[in-house]
């Protein structure tokens, strides 16, 4: 396989290798929110941690409903109750299962980074928490995703004016070089899990997020980030690239703008060998330096649970940021 600097880019696996890897890098021990009946009964287990974030300049908006709000469901004492606001259906799940990465639901299979994704649409764009099956249809609303994963992708089609976009598949977008016919068109942008492929230099991409959005627009966005002081870039002079499989061990061959030749072993890949690149690990204070220097109005670490729903972040990193064109 052989890419230009522009050709590693968004597919739409998630990370759950790189978000256990912050979780060892930072020595935290699990501790997972108990839920009965909806209400949170061990707050008091992730409140040191939510001090402990730096959240940017922008209060969430108000909610017509309290995220975490009760939900009249029985619950086994020791269990989590919640209602999928994907599809709707209510659930009982042992709390080890309320983490980024693994399905919850027992219908969609959703996972608590893809119910807070729409948790979050809800709430930045109408205010309101809501299950997106119940939604009336807002099509004077205006948004496009990046690889969304199609269990929610489907329902924001159906309730919103929106578009999920591909790499390589129609129809196509690419972050790095979005159309002019694009710009300032949208009114939100959903990126889960993407920005840690695209090729650097990774400042193109969250200027053209901006840039894709009206003014106010939201910008709804994940990556897996450590809590370290900055990112870290693993081909930071990335250019003309191959990728190449030697008993079973994959390495990249990488031409430098000025013509030196690099090669890099020990790859990431999310999804399985030789699949998803991994170009870097953000820390989150490298990405509140993101969101200023591509010129957001607002920015703020989206960390607050909502029972209802079953989204809970017992850790503090890798949780979704919420972004004011």
């Amino acid at each position: 396989m052989r890419f230009s600097r522009g050709d590693a880019y968004h597919y739409p696996w998630g990370a759950r290798d790189v978000h256990a890897r912050a979780r060892q890098r930072h020595g935290e021990t699990l501790h997972v929110l108990v839920l009965r009946a909806g209400m949170i009964v061990s707050l008091a287990s992730i409140r040191p941690w939510l001090r402990r974030l730096k959240p940017g300049n922008r209060a969430p908006r108000d909610s017509g409903k309290a995220p975490g709000a009760a939900i009249d469901l029985p619950a086994v004492p020791g269990t989590v109750a919640f209602v999928c606001n994907l599809c709707g259906t209510p659930n009982t799940v042992a709390p080890a299962e309320l983490s980024r990465e693994t399905p919850s639901c027992r219908r969609c299979a959703s996972t608590v980074r893809f119910r807070a994704v729409a948790h979050l649409v809800c709430t930045e764009l109408l205010g309101c928490d809501a299950t997106l099956t119940e939604l009336p249809v807002h099509n004077n609303l205006r948004g496009i995703g990046l690889s969304d994963d199609d269990r929610y992708a489907r329902a924001l089609a159906a309730h919103f004016d929106y578009t999920n976009t591909w790499f390589d598949a129609q129809p196509k977008l690419d972050i790095t070089r979005p159309p002019e016919s694009m710009i300032g068109q949208y009114d939100f942008l959903i990126a889960s899990d993407v920005f840690e492929h695209v090729a650097p230099p990774i400042e193109i991409a969250f200027i053209n997020a901006r840039r894709l959005l009206k003014p106010g627009g939201v910008f709804i966005f994940t990556v897996p980030f450590s809590l370290d002081a900055a990112t870290v870039e693993h081909f930071p002079e990335l250019n003309e690239f191959h990728l190449e499989q030697r008993n079973a061990q994959w390495t990249l061959h990488n031409i430098t703008r000025d013509g030196r030749t690099e090669s890099f072993g020990n790859l990431v890949f999310h999804g399985g060998p030789g699949s998803t690149l991994e170009m870097r690990l953000f820390s989150q204070a490298g990405l509140m330096q993101q969101f200023a220097a591509a010129g957001f109005s607002s920015w703020r670490i989206a960390s607050e649970p909502c029972a209802a729903h079953g989204i809970a972040w017992p850790e503090p990193w890798s949780v979704p940021v919420v972004a004011i064109a």
